[in-house]
């Protein structure tokens, strides 16, 4: 089985996350969506809101799987049996992070392969961040989510 773990913050899971997620069940047998756990890193959501959010855009698909971790993406990744993780890239400045990230998770485990997947250009410009400030500024978020915050 081709197993691919998509790791991130989900705070809240946009359209954009929707998108890749989709082009990722395409490729592999099981996609888990993985919210990872940061004490640093302060949410807007709380984490079972973000996991209900993700088990109702993907109730139909049972190959998207959703789970939390901590620690190393890579660490996780062994644990659950994957050899792949999932990225999205929204523009250069993405690719470049995530680049790195991908360099660094291979020299710690080279049998794990980050796989990248673009954004369309239609939403390309779309960010938790964004989605987290119009919900804020109580401005309209709704062609940004497939659901009510």
């Amino acid at each position: 089985m081709k197993i691919a773990v998509f790791p991130g913050s989900f705070d809240p899971l946009t359209k954009g996350h929707e998108e890749i997620i989709r082009k990722a069940v395409a490729l592999f047998d099981v996609v888990y969506v993985a919210i990872g756990e940061n004490a640093a890193k302060h949410c807007m959501f709380d984490l079972e809101r973000r996991l209900q959010w993700i088990r109702q855009v993907f109730a139909d698909e049972p190959r998207v799987k959703t789970c939390t971790y901590a620690g190393l993406t890579v660490d996780f990744c062994k644990r659950m049996g994957a050899s792949y993780i999932v990225r999205g890239l929204r523009n250069s400045i993405d690719f470049q992070y995530e680049k790195d990230i991908a360099e660094a998770n291979k020299q710690l485990v080279p049998e794990i392969e980050t796989v990248f997947f673009a954004s369309s250009p239609e939403l390309a410009h779309v960010s938790s961040s964004l989605v987290r400030e119009l919900y804020h500024h109580q401005a309209d978020y709704s062609k940004y989510v497939s659901f009510e915050l």
